[in-house]
């Protein structure tokens, strides 16, 4: 069974982008536009890895982090966040994440790190 990943952004772009990458990694992919909406996926998905904007409407970011790691069947479940320039200093100071990147920066290269960072302690 291919590892799940759920991808939260309301940017188009961005959501494009990240789900194509994983895709075309043997990802099954779900998407959300915001944390409330992810909120709810996660019962039935069950990601194996959850891809986050910052700031979002309805839930931010930061709340649906905290809504996740405060629910034991899903506190550990790993968690990179997409933040924007303008969210730098937030994303920089969320240390409940397990790694950050930036969307103003080659998005790609950053998520290749980023999991092979995340799936390489897991093991």
């Amino acid at each position: 069974m291919p590892p799940t990943a759920l991808v939260v952004d309301d940017s188009m772009l961005v959501r494009h982008t990240v789900c194509r990458f994983l895709e075309a990694r043997g990802y099954e992919v779900e998407s959300s536009t915001n944390g409330a909406e992810a909120l709810q996926m996660v019962g039935c998905v069950h990601p194996d890895i959850i891809i986050t904007d910052m700031i979002m409407p309805r839930m931010t970011g930061p709340e649906l982090i905290t809504a996740l790691k405060s629910n034991p069947t899903t506190a550990s479940i790993p968690i990179v966040i997409v933040a924007g320039r303008g969210s730098a200093a937030d994303a920089r100071n969320e240390s409940r994440a397990n790694y950050v990147i930036y969307k103003d920066i080659d998005v790609v290269a950053q998520l290749e790190k980023a999991l092979a960072a995340i799936f390489t302690h897991a093991r």
